[in-house]
């Protein structure tokens, strides 16, 4: 016998009005918009006001879906969307979110030049033998003790 407080979903993202997408392929990768229209199945209208996305038509397949919403109605126009948004601060909260933060470093380090690369080579292979000292104490005193 199951119950209904017992009954927990496993999904807790969903393709509605108002969630936040972020866009992984087309013309405006990379970029947030909030979801405005369901027009299928496989589609959805989004706009992206604050990001420069423009309005416009999107494969959910090119779509990831965040855990932010807006709450905006059915069609709303441009400049609601971006009302929401910005009372949603939606930007400052992606900005804290690990995913942008490893999106960030990624750009960091495909950005990075030929002499960086070897620089952090070395300073990586510095904290290798830093930490590979201390072990190798750590070892001696544990087999002295």
């Amino acid at each position: 016998h199951v119950t209904v407080k017992s009954i927990r979903m496993v999904y807790n993202k969903f393709v509605e009005i108002g969630a936040v997408v972020f866009i992984s392929l087309g013309p405006q990768k990379g970029k947030l918009a909030a979801v405005v229209n369901v027009v299928d199945q496989n589609r959805v209208l989004v706009d992206g006001p604050c990001n420069s996305v423009p309005r416009c038509v999107v494969n959910l397949k090119q779509l990831q879906l965040t855990k932010f919403n807006i709450s905006i109605p059915w069609g709303a126009r441009t400049s609601n969307v971006k009302k929401a948004w910005e009372k949603a601060k939606v930007n400052e909260s992606w900005e804290e979110t690990a995913w942008a933060k490893k999106i960030g470093s990624k750009a960091t380090k495909a950005a990075l030049t030929d002499f960086d690369r070897f620089r952090l080579m070395k300073l990586k292979q510095k904290r290798s033998r830093i930490i590979s000292a201390e072990l190798s104490k750590l070892k001696k005193q544990a087999k002295s003790a």
